[in-house]
């Protein structure tokens, strides 16, 4: 299948597809290449939450910034505790987060939003990214997933949270961003037992002494299927963060020594 992410700079991707129904939307996902950390870190660290130097961490922030042209004092972010909690941004949330982890958006891994200027973020390496945008109402948000915010509708939360807020699932347009893949995911049983029977073997291989291989990606697209999104108004990347080492950070491959990468999503005012 092509490739939704399309490469326009050394530090991040882009969802064009989106950018062509409305060019002021901001909206994509880094790299890990074009900044300054040090290894382990090296070189486009933006979690502030890794022990990396926290200058480095916020001149790559406003590097990425400029470039984006958000300043980083319109980002929000949420704490991420892998969780299905979703929170309604407001103008009043405009820098949380942004340049200091304590002041994140509280037990939150989803954010949406109605209003321009505001740049919603998640951090991840390997856990799933899930991008959201209705162009009739212009509502856009975005979740961190890993295996226990996919298992516990991490989606699903996002889709009602949506439709809280006035959006038609069936207008709804979503992406799965890099994240690990199925064939470098092997869980054990303990994960498994949290993933419904009907669509456990669309996503499920057995690998070995109990062990399974797990498509997260796959596991998303039934859980927004079941919430009422449409098959085609869903997209998938290729692209791996294990295997793409020139290009992504991966928890599991760098064994938790490692940076993050910054999914993004806003409208200019």
């Amino acid at each position: 299948m092509s490739e939704v992410f399309q490469q326009k700079d050394q530090s991040f991707l882009q969802i064009e597809k989106w950018r062509q129904l409305n060019e002021k939307l901001i909206v994509g996902f880094t790299t890990r290449n074009g900044g300054v950390s040090d290894p382990p870190f090296q070189s486009l660290n933006l979690g502030l939450h890794v022990p990396d130097n926290q200058e480095d961490i916020i001149k790559n922030r406003e590097t990425l910034a400029n470039k984006l042209n958000i300043p980083l004092e319109n980002w929000v972010a949420g704490e991420q505790v892998h969780d299905t909690a979703v929170q309604l941004i407001t103008v009043d949330d405009k820098g949380k987060g942004s340049r200091d982890y304590s002041n994140s958006i509280h037990g939150v891994d989803g954010l949406i939003t109605g209003h321009k200027g505001i740049l919603l973020t998640a951090f991840f390496a390997d856990c799933v990214p899930l991008f959201f945008f209705d162009p009739v109402t212009e509502m856009i948000g975005i979740a961190h997933a890993g295996w226990r915010g996919t298992v516990n509708g991490m989606a699903r939360s996002m889709v009602q949270a949506m439709k809280d807020q006035g959006v038609n699932e069936s207008n709804l347009l979503v992406v799965i961003g890099p994240s690990i893949s199925q064939e470098m995911y092997e869980v054990d049983e303990k994960v498994i037992d949290n993933i419904e029977h009907k669509i456990r073997q669309k996503c499920v291989v057995p690998s070995r002494n109990k062990r399974y291989l797990l498509d997260l990606k796959k596991l998303n697209v039934e859980i927004l299927l079941q919430s009422g999104v449409l098959r085609h108004n869903i997209d998938v990347t290729n692209y791996c963060t294990y295997k793409d080492k020139s290009l992504f950070f991966s928890h599991r491959r760098d064994k938790g020594k490692t940076g993050r990468m910054l999914g993004f999503l806003g409208i200019i005012s």
